[in-house]
């Protein structure tokens, strides 16, 4: 199965739901909140060439986005690809 990882927040509705559908499709992630931290903020721009939102969602060192851009991966039927290789 595919390493997740997720930059993200606790109050954020779009972790919430990029989590919901990474986890109907049976996906663990790895959930790094930059909340109190900011060495971790700093890795998660560094790794998403600055994109400043959260979450920030990689699968397989493959930068795909935030939410919106991992629910049009799903909608293309990318997404299962993509989390099966």
């Amino acid at each position: 199965m595919a390493n997740v990882i997720m930059y993200s927040k606790k109050v954020c509705p779009y972790c919430v739901k990029a989590k919901g559908l990474l986890k109907s499709k049976g996906v663990n992630i790895h959930e790094i909140s930059i909340e109190n931290s900011n060495e971790l903020r700093e890795e998660m721009l560094s790794k998403s060439n600055g994109q400043m939102t959260v979450p920030q969602i990689f699968i397989n060192d493959f930068h795909v986005g935030g939410c919106d851009d991992l629910y049009a991966l799903d909608a293309k039927g990318e997404l299962d690809i993509l989390l099966n290789k």
